[in-house]
C-alpha cells in the first residue's frame, strides 16, 4: 500500500494501575477519518484531549472489563453527557462482550452512549475496519482483536490481556503491528493472565509479524531488558518496540 492506512496512538500502556504519571491500557486507532478508542484505562481522557476532541470519537471497543481497561469509561460518558455543544451530540457506541451482564449494561447511558455486543464467532464491521475476535487466557472473559483496514488490507492485532496461547501464532499471522500484553519478564512463562517477554517474541516470530510492540508494561524492572528478551525470542527480522504514552505507530 502506498500510504499509511492506520495510525495507533498510545494513551496509556501500564498494566494494572497508573504509576508516576502514566496510565493504563488505552489506545487511539485511526483510519480514513474514523476515530476508535481501544480500551479506556486510567488517564485516557487527559491523554486523548492532547490528540483530539473526545467528542470526535466515532466508537469505543473494550477487550474486557478489568478496571485498568475501563477506569475512564464512566468519565468519558459524563463528558459526552455534560459537555455543552451548540448541536446535539450523536450517541457514542461502545462495543463489549456480553459475558458480564453488569458491565455490559453499564456501557449504555440513555441518550448518551449505547452498548453494542461483539461475539467471537462473528466478524464486526466497524467504520473502515473488519474486526475478528479470539478469547484469551485471563481470569475474566477477554478478547484479542484483529483489525483489517478494508481499503489497504493493513493488519493490526491487539492481544487484549492474555497468558500464552499457541493460537496467537495463527490469529496474529502476518500482522503489520502486533500489540502484545507483556507484563512479565522471561522466566515466568505459562502465567494464567499475561505474556512474558520471551512468549511475546516467540509468538511474533511464529506469526511472522512485521512489528511487535510490547504493552501492559510492568511498573518495576528494566524495560530495556524486557524489550531485549522479546527481541532475542523474535529474532532479527522483527522490529520490537516498547509502547510509551504519546508514541505513534503508523500501520
Amino acid at each position: 500500500s502506498g500510504g499509511i492506512s492506520m495510525k495507533l496512538t498510545v494513551l496509556g500502556c501500564l498494566g494494572a494501575y497508573p504509576y508516576e504519571g502514566q496510565g493504563t491500557s488505552s489506545y487511539l486507532l485511526q483510519a480514513d477519518g474514523f476515530n476508535l478508542l481501544l480500551d479506556a484505562g486510567s488517564s485516557t481522557l487527559v491523554e486523548l484531549e492532547k490528540e483530539l476532541d473526545p467528542l470526535d470519537l466515532d466508537a469505543v471497543i473494550l477487550s474486557h472489563y478489568h478496571h485498568d481497561h475501563i477506569a475512564d469509561l464512566g468519565v468519558l460518558q459524563y463528558y459526552w453527557q455534560l459537555y455543552p455543544t451548540q448541536t446535539p451530540k450523536p450517541i457514542l457506541p461502545i462495543y463489549g462482550h456480553t459475558e458480564d451482564e453488569f458491565h455490559f449494561n453499564d456501557l449504555t447511558m440513555d441518550g448518551v452512549t449505547e452498548g453494542r455486543a461483539y461475539f467471537e464467532a462473528e466478524e464486526l464491521k466497524l467504520g473502515p475496519f473488519l474486526v475478528t475476535f479470539m478469547k484469551t487466557i485471563h481470569p475474566v472473559p477477554c478478547y484479542a482483536m484483529r483489525f483489517v483496514e478494508e481499503k489497504t488490507g493493513a493488519v493490526f492485532v491487539f492481544t487484549g490481556d492474555s497468558g500464552y496461547l499457541e493460537s496467537f501464532a495463527d490469529f496474529a499471522k502476518e500482522a503489520d503491528l502486533f500489540l502484545a500484553d507483556t507484563y512479565l519478564f522471561e522466566g515466568n512463562e505459562h502465567h494464567h493472565a499475561h505474556f512474558t517477554s520471551k512468549e511475546a517474541g516467540e509468538l511474533a516470530k511464529s506469526a511472522n509479524v512485521k512489528k511487535l510492540v510490547l504493552t501492559h508494561l510492568p511498573q518495576f524492572g528494566d524495560l530495556e531488558q524486557l524489550k531485549n528478551e522479546a527481541q532475542k525470542a523474535a529474532g532479527k527480522g522483527i522490529d520490537v518496540e516498547l509502547a510509551a504514552v504519546d508514541k505513534v505507530f503508523d500501520i
